[in-house]
């Protein structure tokens, strides 16, 4: 009896919460560290799944440079990188696709739909969804950086009672182009801002942001993320995660949060619970 009642003190609890995002678009950025075992998987699956049951909208946008990497030294070609972003040549062009359109992305849509969400998967060539050119002009190959989202579509997708599942590749230049890989952080931040999401979450393979004494800061307004960088308290990869949450935040999306996706169900409790977990972004007031 003890065990019924924590259940439903906790469902009770949580009711505040679901009655502030229930319809609101949820952006979601499936990282690398929640696609690290079978086991983070499925539990993410069962969070995205415990969202749309509750009447929240799911959009999930996922990246995959792990196995693409591990697809790449099978098939005998070279990684390169250039501040942090990958060079894409054509044959690594045909192997991210294949990796993230036609691997990761059917995947989690599997798990998706096998614990009761109508996932449907699509990448950003699909009716337009992400327009691209080549970044830094053709320097990283068909690493592209986009010019252009198609909200609408997404919208009836999501009207249409699924939840989006995307890949992050672009359309190209013409119908004969191999389209360009985009950063999963950049293309989730972009997808948000379109959509006018309530909230953009990325799952990352890091408690949250860390202050100098290495202890988690559970806020930041992107003043606050400006003095933490010339300090040196942030640098490398966590700059332009933070950097694409600051244009989410100055462009429309509410909130962004930054949380550990090896934390079983971390989705769950970032969302509906008063502490939360990881870091929060919003707009300076």
């Amino acid at each position: 009896m003890q065990k019924n009642a924590r259940v439903v003190k906790i469902l009770l609890d949580s009711l505040p919460f679901i009655r502030i995002f229930r319809g609101k678009i949820i952006v979601i950025k499936y990282g690398g560290a929640a696609q690290s075992s079978l086991e983070l998987k499925e539990k993410f699956a069962l969070d995205i799944v415990m969202m749309y049951m509750l009447g929240l909208k799911p959009v999930i946008v996922h990246g995959g440079g792990k196995r693409i990497n591990e697809m790449l030294e099978i098939m005998g070609i070279q990684s390169h990188f250039v501040n942090g972003y990958r060079v894409t040549c054509a044959d690594s062009m045909r192997v991210v696709e294949m990796v993230l359109s036609g691997e990761i992305n059917k995947e989690l849509s599997a798990f998706l739909n096998f614990h009761g969400a109508k996932a449907v998967g699509m990448s950003g060539k699909d009716a337009h969804l992400l327009q691209a050119k080549a970044k830094d002009n053709g320097a990283l190959g068909y690493t592209g950086e986009i010019t252009q989202v198609n909200p609408e579509f997404l919208l009836q997708v999501i009207e249409d009672g699924f939840v989006p599942v995307i890949a992050p590749i672009a359309t190209g230049e013409g119908a004969g182009h191999l389209g360009y890989n985009i950063n999963a952080d950049i293309a989730a931040c972009h997808i948000a801002k379109a959509l006018k999401a309530q909230k953009i979450i990325f799952l990352s393979d890091i408690t949250g942001v860390l202050n100098a004494n290495k202890e988690l800061i559970s806020s930041l307004t992107p003043s606050s993320i400006k003095e933490l960088e010339a300090e040196g308290v942030i640098s490398g990869g966590m700059i332009p995660k933070l950097q694409a949450c600051i244009d989410c935040v100055q462009n429309g999306v509410e909130k962004a949060h930054i949380i550990d996706g090896r934390v079983e169900h971390s989705l769950l409790l970032e969302l509906f619970t008063s502490q939360g977990i990881g870091t929060e972004i919003c707009d300076d007031k």
